[in-house]
């Protein structure tokens, strides 16, 4: 009985997804019989060919800055999780020189340390 209402609850909101979509993609057909008139070679372009152009510019430009703020976004947590590997590295690498140099006649380095 379960798996019915999801089913159902997902054809539902399927078809409430495209019937918001087909408004936004789909125009008039008036519109779109003018719009795909072929025009002379030298006849400038009429309004609509401009925004429709402008649109696809805009939306390609849009994907182009979103997938590379993506790269960098990934490129940067990854310099810094290399950062962070080798600072932790090189934490351990001083401590382990500290504990074999450690002679016992003068307090440990931890100890010795200023407070702030």
């Amino acid at each position: 009985m379960i798996w019915r209402q999801a089913l159902l609850l997902s054809c539902f909101s399927a078809v409430v997804l495209l019937s918001n979509a087909k408004q936004k993609i789909f125009m008039q057909e008036s519109d779109a019989s003018n719009f795909l008139k072929r025009r002379g070679k030298r006849s400038p372009k009429s309004r609509d060919e401009v925004n429709a152009e402008n649109r696809q510019k805009l939306q390609a430009d849009e994907l182009w800055k979103e997938y590379y703020e993506e790269q960098r976004n990934e490129f940067e947590n990854f310099v810094e999780e290399q950062s962070d590997e080798q600072e932790e590295r090189s934490r351990e690498a001083v401590e382990q020189w500290r504990q074999w140099h450690y002679d016992g006649l003068h307090p440990s380095y931890l100890y010795n340390r200023h407070h702030i």
